[in-house]
């Protein structure tokens, strides 16, 4: 098979033309990366510069830029490599079909071309076990299969830190979401710590660090590579972005909308709409936390101006989904919620978003036919899902369809029954992880349970909700609300006060509209 047969077959699938934007050639604001081959020295740039590209997640541009390393020698096998890595697009995610395909393509194609050193043939061969089978192998194994081969291989090069960088990454992508000792990531963290001192301008080890460091328990962890990570790669939008995942799990909002606004605006220079959506989702979210609603609307104004959006890339159809979702529920614009649009051609998980929203604003408002119809569809793309052998993502619509079950329970009068089932739906959501693409959920579930428990002159058990949800997503503005109003409800003043002025800390700037920020301000005036 020909080079430009797996090109063209990719250019099939994406709907677009691989370009690497001017802004880009200058690597010095893309980092530094040295990335040892065999191939001649103009190959070998051209790898070196792709290895940027690849590190920040810039995957068209990681493509086309190893295809320039085989163009300047025919020989070096070892950026077939490169471009089945740089096919897999987000590791946190499943790659489409078309993708596997090509990268399967490239894996023998590198294996025909050969190389001439057996580490380049055990990246290759490491890499291979993603694609092994890939039409009858779930992604879950032959995710396992490749950290298992990158450990092999990083003990077999233990002074190659590009092996090491690559097995830390998988350690993250293979961790199991319901362990929360968080094994895996620390392990990872513990490698690329020493490698960042010997390079620190490596794009990837800040990158990664972040990811590895990516869940409430160990966020702090993350903080020096997040505020690193940007400057280190000023080009890549997504190196713009990736620091307000950190900024997130700690509740650091202005850090994400100065993080995400630099990165939306970068992407849009680029083309990459969506990486712009993507920043824009996180831009959305913050801003609401800040109670800045206005800001948030312009924001999703703006998401559904992008044009060109490629629909096979779940940051950008996800953001579509999820932004209007998160802006109808931090609001409790339960009408605006049941009445929205799910994208057309979206993937199962990102419906799922919007009918899971459909149907909480529909129980809520009374609506419950609508919402018995929603929860419907909710079951119909969770057993989809589940029959794609999508393990993740069916687990996270089954949560999405136990809360929705549990306010639909709640409208038709069975309380008990309905703070039951919401109960089991925070637990099953504190069992499990937001998955990368997003900044969280809509509204956390334990959340919800103590909206539920409030409504229901249950206070002191409300405020116990608000208190573990904080410990999980911190500075929310409506989980302190929540615990300012219970506390207030189960007559705990010193905690009322604690809460209403943490509410007016976080969100002084709130437009008018935020009853809350009225009510915080009121009561502390009249708490003195």
């Amino acid at each position: 098979m020909k080079l430009k047969s797996i090109a063209v077959s990719t250019l099939a699938t994406t709907g677009f033309v691989l370009a690497v934007p001017a802004l880009a050639d200058d690597e010095g604001k893309l980092g530094t990366v040295h990335f040892a081959t065999s191939c001649n020295a103009e190959a070998q740039k051209a790898f070196d510069k792709a290895m940027l590209f690849q590190h920040s997640f810039w995957y068209r541009a990681s493509q086309k830029t190893f295809e320039d390393a085989l163009r300047k020698d025919p020989e070096c096998g070892i950026a077939y490599w490169g471009i089945a890595l740089s096919l897999l697009w987000n590791p946190h995610g499943v790659p489409p079909a078309k993708n596997l395909a090509d990268g399967s393509a490239a894996i023998a194609k590198g294996r025909s071309v050969g190389s001439k050193t057996q580490r380049e043939r055990d990246y290759l061969e490491a890499l291979a076990a993603m694609y092994a089978d890939y039409e009858k192998v779930d992604h879950r194994t032959r995710l396992l299969a490749y950290a298992k081969a990158m450990e092999a291989l990083a003990q077999r090069y233990p002074d190659d830190d590009e092996a090491q960088i690559h097995y830390a990454l998988s350690l993250n992508t293979s961790a199991s979401p319901s362990d929360k000792t968080y094994a895996n990531q620390l392990k990872g963290g513990a490698l690329l710590e020493p490698i960042f001192k010997r390079q620190p301008d490596h794009p990837g080890i800040a990158h990664y660090i972040i990811h590895l460091h990516d869940y409430p328990p160990i966020a702090d962890k993350g903080l020096d590579a997040a505020r690193r990570y940007a400057k280190i790669a000023p080009a890549a939008a997504h190196a713009q972005h990736m620091p307000s995942h950190i900024f997130t799990r700690l509740g650091l909002w202005d850090d994400s909308i100065a993080s995400n606004t630099e990165s939306a605006r970068v992407a849009k220079e680029d083309g990459e709409a969506a990486d712009e959506l993507h920043a824009m989702d996180y831009l959305v979210y913050a801003n609401l936390q800040l109670g800045q609603d206005a800001k948030a609307k312009a924001v999703i104004d703006a998401m559904f101006a992008v044009k060109d959006v490629p629909r096979n890339y779940i940051s950008g159809t996800y953001a579509l989904a999820a932004s209007p979702a998160r802006y109808a529920i931090e609001r409790g614009a339960w009408k605006e919620a049941a009445a929205l649009e799910p994208p057309a051609g979206a993937q199962a998980y990102v419906l799922a978003i919007t009918y899971w929203a459909r149907a909480l604003g529909a129980a809520r408002t009374g609506d419950l036919a609508s919402a018995r119809a929603d929860i419907d569809k909710l079951v119909e793309l969770r057993d989809k899902l589940a029959a794609a052998k999508d393990a993740y993502w069916s687990e996270q619509v089954e949560i999405q369809r136990q809360v929705a079950t549990a306010w639909l329970i709640y409208g038709q009068g069975d309380y008990a029954k309905a703070l039951e089932a919401m109960s089991e739906a925070a637990d099953a959501e504190d069992r499990s992880e937001k998955h990368p693409v997003t900044p969280g959920a809509p509204k956390p579930a334990r959340e919800l349970y103590g909206v539920m428990l409030l409504e229901r002159d249950k206070p002191a058990e409300a405020l116990a909700a608000f208190e573990a949800t904080m410990k999980k997503e911190p500075n929310r503005l409506g989980t302190y609300s929540g615990a300012a109003e219970a506390a207030v409800k189960a007559g705990d003043k010193a905690k009322a006060k604690q809460y209403y002025a943490k509410v007016i800390a976080i969100a002084d700037g709130a437009d008018d509209t935020r009853v809350e920020i009225a009510q915080a301000r009121k009561w502390l005036v009249q708490n003195q």
